[in-house]
């Protein structure tokens, strides 16, 4: 059964047409809540994050880049698969 609304055509609302524009509200108010928490995410300056990098790679070893920090120890090496025992355990 159709219900009936005051200013609409005849008295009647069509069916497909309210349930688009409530879909479309339900699309807006979920747009509203993220751009709210958005909103509330902290930021930063992007000075402030290059910065930040910059000082991040200044002060962290790389491994994978030794052309910068020079060669290192096998045992320092994170990367260096252990050499403890051989390449193949027979059972």
């Amino acid at each position: 059964m159709a219900s009936i609304v005051p200013g609409s055509v005849g008295g009647v609302r069509d069916k497909t047409k309210g349930s688009s524009l409530e879909l479309r509200l339900k699309r807006v108010r979920d747009l509203c809540s993220r751009l709210e928490a958005d909103l509330v995410r902290p930021r930063i300056r992007t000075s402030e994050a290059c910065q930040s990098i910059i000082q991040y790679t200044k002060n962290t070893k790389d491994f994978m880049v030794p052309s910068v920090w020079g060669s290192i120890d096998k045992r320092e090496d994170p990367y260096n698969p252990p050499s403890e025992g051989g390449c193949c355990s027979v059972m």
